[in-house]
């Protein structure tokens, strides 16, 4: 397909007049063509790196259109094929399409007719390509690429500085917003260092009590305070030799941090109700939403502890490349996980994708995903229209989006369910919405959204 085509149609006709003509039209509109006078003339293009779609005639001399619809479906077994039939082929045209085709156009046909049927099959074959892109993109990777999913610019970037500093050795703040994958980036830091056959040892110091987050982190003799039964190990200690990861440092008490910050330049940690110091020798990935030179309850001589090296991890809606291929990652996931067989994105499933802003990042995606993966009956939009008050409270301490985002997004939705309303009438649409035609088409076009879509 060439840069700037609409997709490309290998067509099929004996009659060299009406093969010319069908030509120009197509490529009036926008549409590559690659004329073929026989279907022996045309199998020559039916290869596996052939990106276009079929439009043959039926009746031809030598091979037929059904004929050469079988050779194509054999060599690309999903290849859209649009048969062109005369008045009294009606019949053998609906059982071809049991067989397979795509649909048939009838002789004389309307060149406007055709034309949209063409850009749907083309629509459709671009679809099929991008998914085997996903699932091939998904299968190839290995390594850091298997764990950390991503083509962006940003991402790549991200695993480059990941890999560098991997077996250096020091201590790293990782930077991120609410559900970015921060605990995976220290996961792969972990994978990738020298301390990968010790113990990775993650614990969430903002999701544990005040009274109880200094016995969790250093561990406690028995008797230590009330309830303490028996002795137990904390996370520095059974950390020894791997990773600990703290994670939302950024709220942990500050009598607490004057303890971490001393583990960390001696070397050792006492247990609560013990005066024996015991060494520990281990890593400390902590990360953060905020930056934690700027935040003036966390200490600064633990920040400088702790800053030996830095990883920022950029929101999706900063990488909308990546968006599809992780969500296709997820939906492979949790089909596989409960023996399904894996869905597949539609066009219009893949814009919302790319449109849609993220505020709950990698952790929203997934959710999403899941559900989408073992729920066929919901449409996509539906499922993130859905989580959006799930956000409101899983995440009250996430910084708000820019104004102008949110208007874009709430204005892009509006339009939306206009248009899912009205089947795609866009008459209906200008009505409703009180928008001129040339407003609505530029804010159409401002947010990926066709028409065809959503047509009945």
């Amino acid at each position: 397909m060439q840069l700037g085509t609409r997709g490309t149609v290998l067509l099929v006709d004996d009659e060299a007049m009406i093969r010319q003509a069908t030509e120009k039209w197509l490529q009036m509109a926008g549409l590559e063509v690659i004329s073929a006078s026989s279907a022996e003339q045309a199998l020559p293009y039916l290869s596996e790196d052939f990106r276009g779609i079929l439009l043959t005639d039926v009746k031809m001399p030598g091979m037929s259109g059904l004929e050469l619809m079988q050779v194509a479906h054999e060599r690309i077994p999903d290849l859209p094929v649009i048969l062109i039939t005369g008045h009294g082929d009606i019949d053998m045209a609906i059982q071809a399409m049991r067989e397979g085709a795509y649909d048939f156009i009838e002789k004389p046909f309307v060149p406007e007719r055709l034309v949209e049927t063409l850009l749907r099959a083309c629509e459709k074959r671009s679809l099929m390509i991008e998914n085997l892109r996903l699932q091939s993109n998904l299968a190839a990777r290995s390594g850091l690429d298997a764990k950390v999913i991503g083509i962006s610019p940003a991402i790549q970037r991200m695993k480059r500085e990941l890999l560098s500093i991997a077996d250096m050795d020091t201590n790293v703040i990782i930077y991120g917003e609410t559900g970015s994958g921060k605990e995976l980036v220290a996961q792969s830091l972990h994978e990738f260092s020298e301390r990968k056959n010790k113990r990775f040892v993650p614990i969430n110091c903002g999701a544990i009590p005040e009274h109880l987050i200094e016995s969790e982190l250093f561990g406690h003799e028995a008797g230590a305070f009330t309830g303490a039964a028996k002795r137990r190990i904390g996370k520095f200690e059974h950390a020894d030799g791997g990773t600990l990861f703290l994670d939302e440092i950024e709220s942990t008490p500050a009598h607490l941090q004057i303890k971490i910050l001393r583990a960390l330049q001696e070397g050792q940690i006492e247990r609560l109700g013990s005066n024996q110091s015991i060494p520990v020798n281990i890593r400390v990935i902590a990360a953060s939403k905020a930056d934690l030179r700027e935040d003036e309850n966390f200490r600064q001589d633990l920040y400088y502890r702790l800053n030996v090296s830095q990883l920022f991890l950029p929101p999706l809606r900063e990488r909308p490349e990546d968006v599809p291929l992780l969500f296709m990652h997820y939906v492979n996931q949790a089909a596989s996980e409960r023996d399904k067989t894996s869905r597949q994105l539609s066009t219009q499933d893949e814009r919302i994708l790319r449109s849609h802003l993220w505020p709950g990042n990698v952790r929203e995606l997934k959710n999403i995903a899941i559900r989408y993966a073992l729920d066929n009956r919901v449409g996509l939009a539906d499922l993130i229209n859905g989580q959006q008050s799930l956000i409101a409270f899983e995440d009250v301490d996430h910084k708000p989006l820019p104004l102008a985002i949110q208007v874009a997004a709430f204005e892009e939705d509006v339009i939306k369910r206009a248009l899912e309303r009205h089947q795609g009438n866009i008459k209906a649409v200008m009505d409703e919405l009180d928008l001129p035609r040339r407003t609505l088409n530029q804010k159409m076009m401002k947010f990926g959204l066709n028409r065809s879509d959503y047509l009945d």
